[in-house]
């Protein structure tokens, strides 16, 4: 019993001073200043009405335009990743502290609802398309896409039938490239330069790919932030799903983002 409760103690000890330890790294970490780079948010709907399916991606008008509140009060301006490759290139200077709303799939919502209130604060965002989806029912239809676009939005690839591209072969890998790229672009669209992963999956020969069909950036899912020096072929988002803690809980998003920048970790540099 006594070599017992002398083993508990030690247990005790050795996860008391792991606490202090891992309290002690945090400390130090949130008294460094931010890391520089620009934040890259990743939505997918803003709707009033939850939807039956995909409850997860969904955030309130409510929920969204008070995290709107948050960055233009934490001094954000929105930019879209066209933007951020013209400033790469010395074409044009970006503001102090840039942000890009990004928002995938291309749902009929982000057109009816999702548009009135980017207009109404004279916002920038990128709308990712899957295409093969363009006019079915939850999902925007070629008039409304191109009016969109028209109206400011930048629209991107989400590919053709959204399937993870680093999970098939070559060929059709670059099928879903370069098809959704060509029919947008056939259809009234401007040029179509980026892409969204479909499920985050990428790889070293889906960036050489990508080059070779002429798109000059692609979003990943991996978390942190952006600077010149990051693969554009490789940007880093920050996931906004449901909040289920409101603001704050869209703060903590931010905080992961820069300190997964901090430490390193996932991030992609050219």
């Amino acid at each position: 019993m006594k070599s017992l409760n002398k083993k508990m103690a030690l247990i005790a000890t050795g996860v008391a001073l792991l606490a202090v330890l891992l309290i002690f790294c945090g400390m130090q970490l949130l008294s460094m200043p931010d890391p520089k780079g620009i934040p890259i948010l990743e939505y997918h709907m803003v709707q009033a009405v939850d939807p039956d399916r995909a409850y997860e991606y969904n955030v309130p008008p409510d929920e969204f335009e008070a995290q709107l509140d948050y960055l233009e009060q934490e001094g954000y301006t929105t930019i879209s990743i066209r933007d951020f490759l013209r400033a790469k290139k010395g074409l044009q200077d970006l503001p102090d502290k840039p942000v890009i709303l990004t928002f995938d799939d291309g749902y009929k919502t982000n057109y009816t609802e999702l548009l009135p209130i980017l207009e109404k604060r004279g916002l920038k965002a990128t709308i990712f398309v899957v295409v093969n989806d363009i006019g079915k029912e939850r999902y925007m239809s070629w008039d409304q896409l191109r009016d969109i676009q028209h109206r400011g939005v930048e629209i991107g690839s989400h590919t053709a039938n959204h399937l993870p591209l680093g999970k098939m072969d070559k060929t059709q890998a670059r099928d879903e490239m370069r098809l959704s790229k060509l029919l947008m672009e056939w259809n009234g669209m401007d040029t179509i330069y980026t892409l969204s992963y479909p499920n985050g999956s990428y790889s070293n020969e889906l960036v050489a790919m990508l080059k070779e069909e002429e798109y000059l950036a692609a979003v990943t899912g991996d978390s942190g932030l952006n600077d010149f020096d990051t693969d554009p072929y490789l940007l880093h988002r920050i996931n906004i799903p449901h909040p289920m803690f409101g603001i704050t809980e869209f703060k903590w998003r931010l905080m992961k983002g820069k300190l997964m920048t901090r430490l390193g970790i996932f991030q992609h540099k050219s």
